[in-house]
């Protein structure tokens, strides 16, 4: 038996239950892997409420983390007892002690980044990556507008950009958050409790608007990111913290002939290449300097009914570990 939070019924952080669980031993291309750092996402929070449907009831939340393989199913290559490896995205089931993973979803982790840092990183590095070089490929002389910049994607998002040339505005809630997006890259902060962005955007612009916004808000966004984008401008919506936005009549991109994508993950990591493609950038990146994570949190895995309750309530910024 090991430790997992599990979820019985969905709902608030007090959902999270602390509970023995049996996790069998791997099949063939499978491995059992003893977590050491878990990374918590928002996607974590959608699923608990109820945003996103669970596979099944009772169900064990968590898309990401980075610990030791200690079991390797039958015939399986390429993989040992012993490898420190991380995944990020599907099956769910992360903040478990240890779990089995299909041994085609996890990624070499290189010796110089270690399990806090990888855990905190992959899955949101892997989603700044899709979403700055597929969805929208960012370039030098791009201007770009990052919603929440100074979240776990959104960190990530503003350093990348900037380092690929673009002219980063973010949108944070605190003059502390806005202070850490100006650490990351951002040329314009805009703290939206104080000022209007919508308008403050179309000022920093002359008017023009933005190549591509970064919305992961959702509801209370979504109508005003629409507005700061240029013509042919990019809606590129990856969540919805605030709530669901509300539907868009398809004419409301006319006037301007926008471009409305509401991308994830999976659907870009779907082979064993562009997982390894991306994963790579990230960890390379890392590497260079290019990105500098942020772990501001960290919890035992036991308290991730905390951990949740500061990630809503906005306490939070930067990447949220847990420590099994």
């Amino acid at each position: 038996m090991v430790k997992a939070i599990r979820v019985h019924e969905l709902g608030g952080p007090e959902v999270l239950k602390w509970e023995d669980v049996e996790i069998g031993e791997p099949k063939e291309g499978e491995i059992r892997v003893k977590n050491k750092a878990i990374g918590i996402n928002f996607i974590d929070v959608y699923f608990r409420k109820g945003v996103y449907k669970a596979p099944t009831m009772p169900f064990t939340p968590g898309m990401e983390a980075v610990g030791e393989v200690v079991a390797v199913g039958p015939g399986l290559t390429g993989r040992k007892v012993g490898d420190i490896v991380a995944y990020a995205g599907g099956p769910m089931g992360s903040y478990a002690e240890e779990q089995i993973l299909p041994a085609s979803k996890v990624v070499p982790v290189p010796p110089s980044i270690g399990p806090v840092i990888a855990a905190s990183v992959m899955l949101k590095g892997m989603t700044a990556q899709f979403l700055l070089r597929r969805c929208f490929k960012v370039e030098n002389g791009h201007t770009i507008l990052v919603q929440a910049a100074a979240g776990g994607v959104g960190s990530l998002l503003c350093q990348w950009a900037n380092s690929l040339g673009a002219t980063v505005i973010g949108t944070v809630s605190t003059k502390e958050k806005a202070a850490q997006a100006k650490d990351d890259g951002c040329h314009h902060v805009i703290i939206y409790k104080e000022e209007d962005f919508v308008s403050r955007v179309k000022e920093i612009t002359s008017g023009n608007g933005v190549d591509v916004v970064y919305d992961s808000v959702g509801k209370d966004t979504f109508q005003g990111s629409l507005e700061c984008l240029k013509i042919r401008g990019y809606m590129v919506n990856f969540g919805q913290s605030s709530g669901t936005p509300d539907p868009v009549p398809l004419s409301a991109l006319a006037p301007k002939s926008l471009f409305l994508t509401r991308p994830s993950l999976m659907q870009y990591t779907i082979t064993r290449d562009e997982l390894l493609e991306a994963a790579g950038e990230v960890f390379a990146s890392v590497a260079s300097g290019v990105l500098k994570v942020r772990v501001n949190h960290t919890y035992p895995l036991s308290e991730a009914a905390k951990a949740h309750a500061d990630l809503e309530s906005r306490k939070t910024s930067g990447s949220v570990v847990l420590i099994p």
